[in-house]
């Protein structure tokens, strides 16, 4: 892979791809929400295209690439999840992403699910467990995953589909759990209300989930799903100690005070053993070595 497009390249996961793809000497064209900018690398290696995802059928481009990745996605928490028209419309922009695909010449389009796509399940989840999404989000995106490999197979285009767990780093978003919990903590010198954190969960951070992108942008197998995670489990009530130890062990977490949603989710531990026998995919850091450095972001920005 000597070149690759973004879709949704200022989320998160985007922009620890945009780095790590550059640092491996990927060039990289990085597609954009007309408002969206999330400090992006100078690089000559890197150009941004404004591109809304409705407008994303229309987009020509004047070069040709290897791979797209296709992170782009409208309505991605909260009561969101479940605008089922809206969740719909994010089926065709995936299809929309598989027709760029094929005009710039991409050989490989590799799509973003969801562990959603699962639902409730005990035991541990591999890319071959039963699929029962519980909520218009995972719906949707067990929806693009398949409709994008009929029409990437279609056209001779490479076709990966990934699930991701659980991610954290800089740029996530500040609604979820590890950003609203750093931001309280670092601004407030104090602990949100929790559930009493009893979930088995697996967090993968950012610039590893980018390694494990860019690998299967390399040695990724044809229609193929792959579950990106860690591989590692611990309690949710213990990410949130290790947030709070890394910023003020003094500070009183607040734990058993929300009682657990409707359909909540309690096991998220995931059989990474496809991604690691078809790229060597290993994780570079664990839980408290990519939460300092995130911490530490938060505090450059906040």
């Amino acid at each position: 892979m000597k070149s690759a497009i973004i879709t949704g390249a200022s989320g998160m996961i985007g922009r620890a791809l945009i780095d790590y793809l550059i640092k491996n000497d990927v060039s990289v064209l990085a597609i954009v929400r007309d408002k969206e900018y999330n400090d992006f690398p100078i690089s000559d290696k890197f150009e941004i295209v404004k591109c809304n995802l409705e407008d994303l059928k229309s987009l020509e481009l004047d070069k040709q690439y290897d791979v797209l990745y296709h992170f782009a996605w409208a309505g991605t928490y909260g009561e969101s999840r479940n605008q089922v028209y809206d969740q719909i419309q994010n089926v065709k922009y995936t299809l929309d992403a598989v027709e760029l695909a094929k005009r710039s010449g991409c050989k490989t389009f590799i799509g973003s699910g969801s562990q959603a796509e699962y639902g409730r399940v005990d035991g541990i989840i591999t890319p071959d467990s039963n699929t029962n999404p519980e909520n218009g989000y995972g719906i949707a995106k067990l929806c693009a995953g398949q409709m994008s490999r009929i029409l990437a197979n279609k056209y001779g285009i490479k076709h990966i589909w990934t699930r991701i767990l659980s991610v954290y780093g800089p740029f996530d978003k500040e609604h979820t759990m590890v950003m609203s919990s750093i931001k309280s903590m670092v601004d407030n010198n104090e602990s949100l209300e929790y559930t009493k954190g009893e979930q088995i969960w697996d967090y993968i951070y950012s610039k590893d989930v980018a390694k494990a992108f860019y690998l299967l942008g390399n040695k990724g197998k044809d229609n193929q799903v792959y579950l990106i995670a860690s591989g590692k489990t611990k309690h949710l009530y213990e990410y949130i100690e290790d947030i709070k130890d890394n910023i003020n062990p003094d500070i009183k977490l607040k734990l058993g005070y929300k009682d657990y949603p409707d359909k909540q989710v309690m096991n998220l531990t995931a059989d990474i053993s496809g991604l690691k026998n078809d790229t060597g995919f290993e994780p570079d850091y664990s839980f408290d070595e990519g939460i300092k450095e995130t911490i530490e972001w938060y505090k450059k920005v906040k």
